[in-house]
């Protein structure tokens, strides 16, 4: 799930990516052009009702990402605004602000 929530004052979005919690997956990252594809930067917190989210401000523009767990499993998520083929055979999230 995508949540996004104007900035006050500002034309910038917090946007709040969730997933459902799964403890096989160990850590989850939410990993992007945003953070430079760093896994581990933007790393997702269990919440008590059996989710797990994390939150970044952007700025209005196109932006790619997926999830990546420390394991090296990278999946995407059903609710991004469309999807598009990347450089390892593989499809990145989009969203759009």
């Amino acid at each position: 799930m995508l949540k996004r929530q104007t900035v006050k004052g500002s034309d910038q979005v917090k946007v709040t990516f969730s997933i459902p919690h799964d403890p096989s997956q160990g850590k989850v990252s939410v990993v992007g052009d945003f953070n430079d594809w760093q896994e581990g930067v933007t790393t997702m917190v269990k919440r008590s009702n059996d989710t797990r989210s994390a939150s970044v401000v952007l700025d209005p523009g196109r932006y790619q990402f997926r999830y990546c767990t420390d394991s090296g499993e990278w999946f995407n998520d059903e609710a991004a605004d469309a999807y598009e083929p990347n450089d390892v055979g593989g499809e990145n999230c989009i969203i759009e602000i």
